[in-house]
């Protein structure tokens, strides 16, 4: 049986433009059998120091966790007389295809969905507790709280009599498996959760009209099959000690009936989670996500990926899957999730793996979480609202560092062309006065034309062809104190066909053995936007030294900035270093990545003399677009990757509020997009390009978030640009004025969040729990950290916005432009915001706000 099929989709030339959604391990219910004999009907135990488990018996058996603060309150409870311990067997396939990954659970060829509680154990010493399976060495090395209650339950997982008769009507099969589950606290605000399966036990039931001697020879016929199945690998697993035998101490054993046992070394490659939720709840976080802030209702996947070309917005979508497998994504797929949620209930949790796995919503009262592997391991967080349960949960994961100050005082110019280009386009900015903190050219390494249009040689060095006289423009434009921000990624194209390389560096890491293999030990060649390329293998103890030192040449000639690109597109096949499952490793990479960039900055900090070290201008940043749950503490910023140039929701401007917001629920705080989008298409019967108002709208969003930068899009010449004309670049001097008006703000969320992980943008739920309008908003409005109110426009034509004032709010909300209080909480009111004047509000009375408006008053735009 074999569990894992891999399917290559990259060079497909004609693909159904509609696919469908990708199969998967249906919701899985099951009864809840107590021991009476060993179990108390009730049972109140201490977690820890902070947190208590109750246990009862009523309605079928049930356990709940609060903290000590809040005891009637439940963090996390189960069904009561439903499992919430459950496993299958099952077969995965993944179809990839350039960096997108559909994947399919296949043949279920078992499920274990009745659980059987046999002891609730209360460990005080650990010294005096032996357990054949959990090793509990961890606990005492690694937890503050190692002479704490750590709490064990033990018990099977087991199927019923299975419909599906084994070669005819004389025998048939059941299984069963022992599992554990332990509570510890991990923090005065967490606890943390550990689930394992045993290996699963056959037991043959035999037909009462089969004769002995058929039902014997078809359980030898079993046994042989069985033993065949354990040459293949289970993936997306760990291997566990082989169980001791099987015994059912509970009223679970009648259900089990008369049995033979039959051993066998596989496993379970799917695990379940199930606890209980209320209809009224709803769900944010999960990481960066597109199209949705709430989710209950929804089957959510966590599983790195590209985001997409158009998410499901029409035609688009259906052009992108017609030319490329799956590559118009869904509204699931994004660059950067994470296994995180916080609820309105002010509940928390999040897995502490990087397994593939699945949040299950879709049910009114319960949530379950499917695991791909044989166990499970996370976090339940305390907090009373959603900025603590932020705090609480970035104090686990970490969170970034405070940002240089340069790179958020004015507009990073996003754009290409060369030296002459670029001081031409300056002299421009200058006379419009444009406050500018750095040109980001992210076509330093030189530029070719694809079918999807202008590209970069991904060779980390500088084309000289193309920006002659390179280190005198970093010069010249950093004694007007503006930086000077490249490109690169984890990925080495083949330069074969580049005239002016001076350096070959897929050679130099193909010559190191540093880049990640196929199954025949070769470089694996994976396809990639246009072109293929060789990714490092970020798991070899060599790749970070090497890559550093290509960083380092790029800091010698004076660049202080550049985009980490990529990190989603690792083969679920690839073979790396390190050995490990390259399934699981694929949501691990994108960390890998930022760790390594993260690890340069600090070394070359903590290298600089002179000048260098003492002037925090010259401190570095990068920022990225991949990431997965511990990428807050790796990643100094973040960026939302590669948005249509469009008004559409799934994946345009709206959807670049949403992408803001999501994340930094889910501990990104600096995250940004693109001023304009990135993604243009320019087909005979499909076309999208930047028009100048979406550009116009997209300035005046962007100047409220933590950086303002443009990108010229992957087809430059079809795109307003914002030196197009006398309009375009009088607005991006307005704006940029507008962002640097609120700079002494800005430099004060960067350190909030450094310190506390809250993001600089927040969605009003952050500051409003209560009001159920907040719970239900998208990208309509949002908030700069707490004292500025932004309704954008995020509508082709519009000249009007709906605005809700919160309830909660103690003070009233000043309209920015015509001084206007709106005093009533939980009113909507629509205002005009004409272009140049976006709908904008500060909290009457605040420092923050009444600074804000001086500011504005100085650069003459009140």
């Amino acid at each position: 049986m074999s569990t894992l099929k891999i399917t290559k989709k990259h060079h497909r030339h004609l693909n159904n433009p509609f696919p469908s959604t990708p199969t998967s391990l249906p919701f899985i219910q099951g009864n809840l059998f107590i021991n009476s004999q060993t179990l108390p009907p009730n049972q109140n135990s201490p977690l820890g120091k902070d947190f208590q488990l109750l246990w009862s018996t009523q309605n079928g058996g049930y356990l709940s966790i609060s903290h000590l603060s809040h005891p009637s309150k439940s963090l996390w409870s189960t069904i009561p007389g439903q499992a919430f311990i459950s496993a299958a067997m099952a077969e995965t396939e993944v179809e990839e295809s350039r960096g997108s990954f559909a994947i399919k659970d296949r043949d279920v060829h078992l499920v274990c969905d009745h659980q059987s509680i046999e002891n609730i154990i209360l460990i005080n010493q650990f010294d005096d507790f032996q357990l054949d399976y959990l090793d509990l060495d961890h606990l005492k090395t690694n937890s503050k709280f190692a002479d704490s209650p750590v709490l064990i339950i033990t018990g099977h997982i087991f199927s019923k009599r299975t419909k599906k008769w084994l070669q005819s009507s004389s025998i048939y099969r059941s299984a069963s498996a022992r599992y554990w589950v332990l509570f510890d606290q991990k923090e005065n605000n967490q606890i943390g959760f550990k689930v394992k399966i045993g290996q699963p036990k056959f037991q043959l039931h035999h037909h009462p009209k089969a004769s002995p001697s058929t039902s014997l020879g078809r359980y030898r016929r079993l046994r042989r099959k069985l033993r065949r199945q354990r040459k293949w690998k289970l993936g997306w697993c760990w291997f566990l000690t082989r169980t001791k035998g099987l015994s059912i101490n509970s009223s679970s054993e009648e259900e089990l009936g008369e049995s033979n046992v039959v051993e066998t070394a596989l496993e379970f490659n799917r695990v379940c989670l199930t606890y209980a939720s209320e209809r009224n709840e709803r769900f944010f976080g999960f990481g960066e996500q597109f199209s949705h802030m709430d989710f209950k209702g929804k089957r959510v996947p966590i599983f790195v990926q590209e985001q997409g070309i158009g998410r499901g917005d029409q035609p688009i979508t259906f052009a992108a899957n017609l030319i490329s497998y799956r590559a118009g994504g869904d509204w699931s797929t994004t660059y950067a999730p994470s296994p995180f949620y916080m609820t309105s209930k002010m509940r928390s949790l999040y897995l502490e793996e990087y397994n593939y796995s699945v949040f299950d919503l879709t049910q009114h009262d319960r949530v379950q979480l499917q695991i791909h592997g044989n166990g499970m391991q996370g976090r339940i967080l305390h907090g009373n609202s959603p900025l603590e349960i932020i705090e609480h949960f970035t104090e686990a994961i970490g969170r970034p560092p405070e940002l240089p100050e340069w790179v958020i005082s004015g507009a990073v110019v996003g754009m290409q062309g060369g030296t002459e280009t670029v001081r031409r386009v300056w002299d421009k900015l200058r006379t419009y006065k444009v406050p500018i903190s750095a040109f980001w050219l992210q076509d330093w390494v030189g530029q070719r034309e694809t079918f999807i249009g202008s590209q970069l040689w991904w060779n980390w060095e500088v084309d000289v062809t193309r920006y002659p006289g390179w280190q005198q423009l970093v010069k010249d434009l950093s004694k007007h104190y503006i930086k000077v921000m490249t490109y690169c990624n984890p990925c080495l194209a083949l330069m074969d066909e580049k005239p002016n390389k001076r350096r070959n560096l897929f050679e130099e890491a193909k010559e190191l053995d540093i880049l990640v293999k196929d199954d025949h030990g070769e470089p694996y060649m994976v396809p990639n936007t246009a072109f293929d390329v060789g990714m490092l293998d970020l798991t070899h103890p060599l790749t970070a030294n090497w890559f550093k030192q290509i960083l380092q040449e790029m800091v010698d000639d004076g660049v202080r900035g550049w985009m980490a690109d990529f990190g989603e597109g690792l083969p679920v096949d690839a073979v790396l270093y390190s050995g490990e499952d390259p399934i699981a490793a694929h949501n691990r990479y994108p960390e890998l990545w930022a760790q390594i960039n993260r690890e340069f900055v600090e070394e070359w900090k903590s290298h600089c003399t002179g000048k260098e070290r003492e002037d925090p201008q010259e401190d570095l940043v990068f920022f990225m677009r991949a990431g997965f749950r511990d990428s807050p503490k790796w990643g100094m910023l973040f960026w939302e990757g590669d948005q249509m140039v469009s008004w559409q929701a799934n994946d345009g401007i709206k959807s670049s509020v949403v992408a803001l917001l999501s994340s930094g629920l889910s501990g990104y705080a600096f995250n940004h997009s693109d001023i304009g989008g990135y993604c243009t298409m320019n087909l005979p019967f499909i076309r999208y390009c930047r028009t100048e108002e979406l550009l116009l709208r997209w300035m005046e969003l962007n100047a409220f978030t933590i950086i303002f930068r443009t990108h010229e899009g992957n087809k430059p010449w079809c795109n307003s640009q914002f030196y197009s004309n006398d309009k375009t670049l009088s607005h991006f001097a307005r704006f940029a004025k507008v962002y640097k008006a609120w700079k002494f703000y800005r430099v004060e969320l960067v350190k909030e969040a450094a310190r506390k992980g809250s993001p600089v943008c927040r969605h009003l739920f952050l500051h409003y729990p209560n009001d159920e309008r907040v719970q239900s908003l998208s990208y309509e409005q949002f908030l700069v950290g707490s004292e500025i109110l932004v309704v954008p426009v995020l509508h082709k034509g519009k000249k009007n916005v709906k605005v809700h004032f919160p309830v909660g709010e103690t003070c009233s909300w000043q309209h920015i432009w015509t001084g206007k209080s709106y005093q009533k909480q939980g009113c909507q009111a629509w205002v005009e915001a004409p272009l140049g004047y976006p709908a904008v509000f500060v909290k009457v009375g605040s420092i923050v706000g009444e600074t804000f408006l001086r500011n504005l008053k100085n650069f003459d735009i009140l």
